[in-house]
């Protein structure tokens, strides 16, 4: 009996001790026990996803790549296929499987360390959201408290939710759907079950099971996931069987960040820097909705792209990639390979010249032979900026060209019918850079922007970052201020030569007209059709250059503009984005709208976090902004906007190029749809000698153009109440007189029009249009430009 009470003693006191031990090591363990209320307020990093205007995705800002998606979104195999591997009684216990703990202490008592953890889903969350990754007893035990508190906070679904999301799975893809788009190029509401039992069983070693990396230690995982599946009873015999059968193919979901609207991207990525910072941008998954249409930013980079290599072939040829010795050949044929089923018509590539005589060079690039003839060769001349192409002779020899170790770059011209030697066509990249912005008038939203020949090659934006003189087109600023101080399109102003002296600066300037001729008594509208430099800064001197500027402002130009009358013929540097915020007031009858890059930011959770309103400003009068809208249609109609007309629509433009052909622009717009293109160097120089606005840019514009107009039906652009028309005589400015066949059509602002009459026939006058608009006049134009 004594021997009982004995037994009973040291069992009572095992149990006493074995209780103030735990509760020893509970109150141990607590006392630092970090907050889990949080986790209740799950808030990974997460993908910010960038849309066009369609919703197609342009592009993802990350650090993780980590998409948020709930459990009810994920394919039905999912979550069985996770608990299958990871924790088959995760909807029976509390957090913390006691029965897992004691197999897994047992196995790690006889290896002599910690080689099996037990842990539950619920701990991982714990373990991966709240502690460290050491692997000891005192973390395991505050895990399995904080597990169990959890439990008592969120459903099991919730947690469930948030282990699917928040688990690495390899090759930079963190939760189930990022696995799914990285592995399987598809989403996680449509994997199969075979697919979801290989992700299933990544968690343990993500690197060792990578499917990418080691496919069949990744395909004998699956089968250990898909037998517990089977062995729980959670999947038919069947299904085991079908995707025991079933073979995987692993693909990649493409990234489009880049890709296509690269330029655009990476503004919208600097916008939201500014706004939200690096934090929020790269971890907090926002949605941004941009005004970009790929229907129209497609067609706007193709353009540019082919205006500048155009405009780079009319400096001559600026010389091989590189030359190399016949030592270097092999190495140049290692690194090159061609896929020839893909080769189509048209695509450049790097070709190895071998051979060269006069009618051409026998090139070659890879495991295949071309030839370059001479006659795709004859734009490549010796570089002279002071003459125009035309006035440089053709090349007729290959040999003042091309020689052997040349690498060049060539288009294919026609392919072989069989293996035979490929016709190419000399090409080379442009050094010469460019912009387009073209943006939607009535919203501001930015459909299509370019910042440049190659983003990867320069991320500089053209667009937005390079401020250049827009020349002539700032004229339509100037022409409005007129307008408004009580000129006319019918005022008469001399054209006459003037000298300026700048006091300041102890220079004295004397500008000219671009053809170097003086025309005399000229209309206000005929000044800003043929862009005459003479009459326009008359004009600036007796409105004041302060009036000008003010013009400027109210149209969006920021900064400090010079009080200097070069300022009326384009002095003052601009941005391509800054010229298209002042005409958008031309476009929308007198107010301006600041484009809208990104239109809406949503949280990851979509709760609107920033939209920015069309907020109009009014910059002028609609009859001031309708009368210079109508003047502009006239430099398409008979001015340096000719290329437009191919359109054959109603458009409005105007053409700049500043000094020396630096600075090449073409504003033009339409009441839909207003697009501007600008070309210039980086390291402002000549261009060449009449590379200009027309030559040089309209021609990018009007490609563009051409390829987005049939989205559009034909609209004209709307007059305004208070405006008049009135059939003027282009000499003296007066109403011209009944019968006349020499007068043009112009608007005025209601009571301003002219009341008098040319009362006789002026020397000279002809039938027919015009003689400032004559066919002599177009033609000569179409010469130059």
């Amino acid at each position: 009996m004594r021997v009982f009470k004995i037994v009973g003693f040291v069992c009572l006191l095992l149990v006493l001790i074995g209780v103030s031990a735990g509760t020893g090591i509970y109150f141990w363990a607590v006392r630092d026990l970090p907050g889990f209320t949080t986790i209740t307020d799950y808030n990974p990093p997460l993908v910010t996803t960038v849309f066009t205007r369609n919703d197609n995705v342009l592009g993802y800002f990350y650090k993780e790549k980590r998409f948020l998606v709930p459990l009810s979104e994920m394919s039905p195999f999912v979550g069985k296929a996770f608990l299958a591997a990871e924790d088959s009684g995760f909807y029976e216990h509390e957090g913390v499987d006691i029965p897992g703990i004691f197999r897994a202490a047992v196995k790690n008592v006889l290896a002599g360390g910690i080689v099996q953890g037990g842990s539950t889903i619920t701990q991982q969350v714990i373990k991966s959201l709240l502690l460290t990754p050491e692997r000891s007893y005192a973390r395991k035990v505050k895990e399995a408290i904080l597990a169990y508190r959890l439990e008592k906070y969120l459903t099991k679904d919730e947690i469930l939710t948030i282990y699917l999301n928040q688990i690495y799975m390899g090759s930079g893809a963190y939760g189930v759907e990022a696995a799914a788009r990285e592995y399987f190029a598809t989403h996680a509401s449509d994997l199969t079950l075979a697919q979801a039992a290989l992700l299933a069983g990544l968690p343990k070693a993500p690197s060792r099971y990578s499917p990418l990396n080691h496919p069949a230690k990744a395909i004998k995982r699956q089968h250990y996931v898909l037998n517990r599946l089977r062995d729980l009873g959670w999947i038919s015999e069947q299904a085991f069987q079908e995707a025991m059968e079933t073979k995987l193919v692993f693909k990649s979901m493409a990234d489009p960040s880049w890709q296509q609207g690269a330029y655009y991207l990476e503004e919208v990525r600097r916008r939201l820097l500014d706004r939200f910072g690096e934090d929020v941008v790269y971890n907090g998954g926002l949605n941004v909705h941009t005004g970009m249409d790929f229907a129209h930013q497609l067609p706007a980079e193709t353009a540019l792209r082919n205006g500048l290599r155009a405009s780079t072939k009319r400096r001559g040829w600026q010389g091989p990639i590189k030359n190399l010795k016949p030592s270097e050949y092999k190495d140049f044929f290692g690194n090159a390979t061609f896929v020839v089923d893909a080769l189509v018509p048209g695509e450049w590539l790097q070709v190895l010249v071998e051979s060269v005589d006069k009618s051409g060079a026998r090139v070659l690039f890879g495991e295949h032979e071309g030839f370059i003839g001479v006659g795709t060769m004859g734009w490549a001349r010796v570089p002279d900026v002071t003459k125009a192409p035309e006035d440089v002779p053709r090349i007729r020899d290959a040999r003042k060209v091309l020689h052997p170790g040349d690498v060049v770059w060539a288009s294919i011209a026609t392919p072989p019918k069989d293996k035979g030697v490929w016709q190419l066509a000399l090409e080379q990249e442009p050094r010469v850079q460019g912009a387009l912005v073209s943006l939607d008038p009535h919203t501001g939203d930015v459909l299509a922007l370019v910042g440049g020949y190659d983003f990867f090659k320069s991320q500089y934006n053209r667009a937005t970052q390079a401020s250049r003189q827009p020349g002539s087109g700032f004229k339509p600023i100037v022409y409005s201020t007129a307008l408004d101080n009580g000129f006319t399109p019918a005022s008469v102003v001399l054209d006459a030569p003037i000298v300026y002296d700048d006091h300041s600066t102890n220079s004295t300037w004397k500008p000219e007209n671009f053809e170097g001729v003086f025309y005399g008594p000229t209309l206000l509208r005929t000044a800003l059709v043929k862009s005459r430099n003479l009459v326009t800064i008359r004009i600036a001197q007796q409105l004041g250059i302060k009036k000008i500027i003010k013009r400027a402002h109210d149209l969006g130009l920021e900064g400090d503009f010079p009080e200097d009358l070069s300022v009326s013929l384009g002095s003052r540097p601009v941005t391509p984005m800054e010229l298209c915020t002042a005409f958008t007031c031309f476009a929308r009858g007198g107010t301006t709208v600041q484009p809208r890059l990104i239109t809406r930011v949503d949280d990851a959770w979509g709760k609107e976090l920033y939209a920015p309103e069309v907020v109009p400003s009014q910059a002028m009068s609609p009859q001031t902004a309708y009368i210079i809208t109508n003047l502009l249609q006239q430099v398409v109609k008979y001015g340096t906007g000719w290329r437009a007309r191919v359109l054959k629509r109603p458009v409005a433009g105007k053409t700049g190029t500043s000094n020396n052909e630096q600075d090449a622009w073409f504003m033009g717009f339409t009441p839909y749809l207003l697009t501007g293109v600008y070309v210039g160097f980086d390291q402002v120089k000549p261009m060449g000698k009449y590379e200009t606005g027309s030559r040089a840019a309209s021609p990018i514009w009007v490609e563009y153009r051409k390829a987005v107009e049939d989205n559009y039906p034909v609209q004209d652009f709307a007059q305004p109440p208070g405006i008049v028309m009135a059939r003027i005589d282009p000499k003296t400015g007066k109403l011209a007189r009944p019968g006349s066949s020499n007068s043009i059509f112009l608007p005025f602002k209601q009571g301003t029009e002219p009341t008098q009459t040319d009362a006789a026939p002026l020397p000279g006058e002809t039938s027919g249009p015009s003689m400032l608009d004559s066919g002599a006049d177009e033609n000569l134009l179409k010469q130059i430009f």
